[in-house]
């Protein structure tokens, strides 16, 4: 399902609840099920979840205070000091502000689910009522509980160790989990931490308390998880994302992604030099690489993203062969070399060939999971997705199946929204060989797009084969017997200085329908006033019915693409305190500075005119492309069964 609501979780709403989740930490009462008790009759069972501190505090031996736990063991920890350890004070406070974001939501889902309304007339409840009243009030424990152990984590995890077998060979489940009420839900689950924190061969050293906490939080989402399935009214969680306000932290339906583990794919070593051709997608990756360069890690935020010049999703297409596989291994190279040199993390994250399950749900929990990652402020992350019609084809065709549709759902609520968060380090590449295959709302996702043709020009073809039997010439001298041409090898290869020298010839459109459309618009309008692009619009939609408002607003980021369509001066790459390592605001003026410069040699309605035929044309391709193959497969059909009765009757 998809989520399409943000909420955000105000700092000033949890400031109230902050009271409320110190109380459950201060003391809680839990009354053990039969279930429990009788494990812990079973001496048979050696089995460390069994102890139960007497010593604890002049407490019952049903009721512990989490806090005076705490104080315990710092006095185990740090006996000589004043101060709690710094681990103890870590987890203590994510396990406060965690029991008020889970406390905070709970009322959230009492509101939005009508159990508020449900829990006021709890005396006057019929048999059907009392029945959604109690489902509800277990959906909403179940929820409440999720949010805190995720919230915990997202704090921690990070700090625990890498290698947690030991503690987990320590751990031995939860006895059991209440979702009966909310209250009694966070009882059960702090009754039994505070007993694992009280066992002696549980925390030995501070390291301990922050592994021990996530083990344990964990082990709280596998059990909801396993008994979500059992839970009714969901929905008004699962169709939102709730957001804490001031921070990274959000929690959207059952998910539970961390990016800890996600860890960059091996790649092929490429340079821009061995691919032959592809101008306009190599000044692309070229620009790419150095946004993605700019970014600041301090400010999590990149100014060319300010700047207008940053593309978090585009799209490079082109027939079979043509180089899409090199440019992505090149794009990677060059980003991987400048991020080893700067010692900054990098990230290549592609989108991996087993993602569509044939389980219901499967495909988008795996979309997730793969997405998730991408909003990580804490690396550079180039994220590809090669053959891109597989995972991403038209909904609406026939035959496509319910785990495209379900990965899709999850790629467009990333990608736009309020939930779709990028800081401007990361960027998804479409590569495709058949884009009029891919989903039209994918398609108006993609704010850049280029074409991938590889060899195009005699230089081309002839650098192309150098690169292959020069190779041979290495290793055998006198073996290429062959002639050269007056022609220095590889000289046409470089990177263009700028978008203007490979559009120059980019006057008018090129696909029939849209030039006719164009042609007819300019006797009305010249191309340099505001009123033809209105009037060209409005046409191209009569024309193209899913032409929309985010068409003319991919548009208009292709133009302000091209102002910040200029080359880093050498020595801000080679020398990173000169740019890179300068603080945002510093980094920004300075590129304000050179988009000045370089906006001084453009011309507005050029770039325009330029922008939209490109883009119209593109639009067009992809429409006819899609209606031709249509047309030639039913041709083939059609051909096939006019042969087929032809041999038949000769039969």
């Amino acid at each position: 399902m998809e989520h399409n609501t943000t909420f955000p979780i105000k700092q000033n709403e949890l400031d109230k609840l902050r009271e409320e989740a110190s109380s459950y930490l201060k003391s809680v009462y839990w009354e053990q099920g039969l279930r429990a008790k009788n494990k812990e009759g079973d001496k048979q069972q050696d089995n460390i979840l069994l102890y139960l501190s007497k010593a604890n505090g002049g407490t019952s031996a049903n009721q512990t205070s989490v806090s005076k736990t705490i104080l315990k063991l710092k006095k185990k920890l740090l006996p000589d000091s004043l101060a709690i350890p710094l681990e103890l004070n870590r987890v203590l406070l994510a396990i406060q502000e965690a029991l008020a974001i889970g406390v905070w939501i709970k009322d959230s889902y009492y509101d939005s689910s009508g159990l508020s309304t449900l829990n006021e007339r709890k005396s006057t409840l019929d048999t059907s009522q009392k029945r959604e009243y109690e489902s509800k009030m277990q959906t909403a424990t179940a929820f409440m509980l999720f949010s805190i152990a995720y919230s915990i984590l997202f704090e921690i995890k990070d700090e625990s160790s890498d290698d947690l077998s030991v503690m987990k060979n320590k751990f031995a489940g939860i006895p059991e989990l209440s979702l009966i009420l909310p209250q009694k839900g966070i009882s059960c689950v702090l009754f039994y931490y505070d007993k694992y924190l009280n066992h002696p061969d549980v925390i030995k050293t501070e390291q301990d308390i922050t592994d021990f906490t996530t083990v344990y939080f964990e082990a709280i989402i596998d059990e909801i998880n396993q008994r979500k399935g059992s839970l009714d009214y969901t929905g008004t969680l699962e169709d939102r994302t709730y957001k804490m306000e001031r921070s990274d932290f959000s929690i959207s339906g059952w998910e539970t992604i961390f990016n800890d583990n996600v860890k960059s794919v091996e790649f092929n070593k490429i340079k821009f030099e061995q691919i032959v051709g592809n101008r306009d997608a190599k000044h692309f990756a070229k620009r790419l690489v150095e946004r993605m360069l700019s970014y600041d890690f301090k400010a999590k935020k990149n100014p060319f993203q300010e700047l207008g010049g940053f593309m978090p999703v585009f799209m490079g297409y082109g027939i079979p062969g043509t180089g899409k596989s090199m440019l992505i291994a090149a794009i990677a190279t060059q980003l991987k070399e400048y991020s080893d040199a700067l010692d900054i993390p990098f990230l290549f994250h592609p989108m991996p060939d087993t993602l569509i399950s044939t389980f219901q749900g499967g495909s988008a929990e795996k979309m997730v999971q793969w997405m998730k990652p991408l909003q990580d402020p804490t690396k550079l992350i180039f994220a590809p997705i090669d053959d891109a019609e597989n995972n991403l084809q038209e909904r609406t065709a026939q035959g496509v199946s319910a785990g495209v549709k379900e990965v899709i759902g999850v790629f467009l609520r990333y990608t736009e929204g309020a939930y779709a968060v990028n800081y401007g380090n990361s960027s998804v590449g479409l590569f495709t060989n058949l884009p009029e295959m891919l989903d039209k709302a994918v398609i108006s996702r993609i704010q850049g797009r280029f074409k991938i043709d590889g060899a195009r020009t005699i230089p081309d073809f002839l650098d192309q084969d150098y690169i292959w039997w020069n190779k041979l010439d290495k290793i055998m001298p006198d073996f290429v017997n062959m002639k050269n041409p007056d022609y220095k090898w590889l000289s046409e290869q470089g990177l263009a200085k700028n978008l203007g020298e490979i559009l120059k010839h980019s006057e008018k459109p090129t696909e029939q329908r849209v030039l006719e459309i164009y042609e007819d618009t300019e006797k009305k309008f010249k191309n340099n006033e505001h009123d033809f692009y209105a009037e060209l619009y409005k046409s191209i939609q009569k024309t193209f019915p899913f032409f929309s408002s985010r068409d003319i607003r991919n548009i208009q980021k292709a133009v302000s693409m091209r102002l910040t369509d200029f080359d880093l001066p050498d020595n801000w790459l080679d020398k990173p305190e000169i740019f890179l390592k300068k603080d945002y605001d510093t980094k920004y003026v300075m590129l304000q500075d050179v988009m000045k410069q370089n906006m001084k040699g453009l011309n507005f309605s050029d770039i325009r005119r330029q922008e939209v035929v490109r883009y119209l044309d593109n639009m067009a391709i992809i429409a006819d492309t899609d209606f031709k193959r249509k047309v030639g497969n039913h041709l083939k059909e059609l051909n096939i069964r006019v042969e087929a009765e032809k041999q038949f009757k000769k039969m």
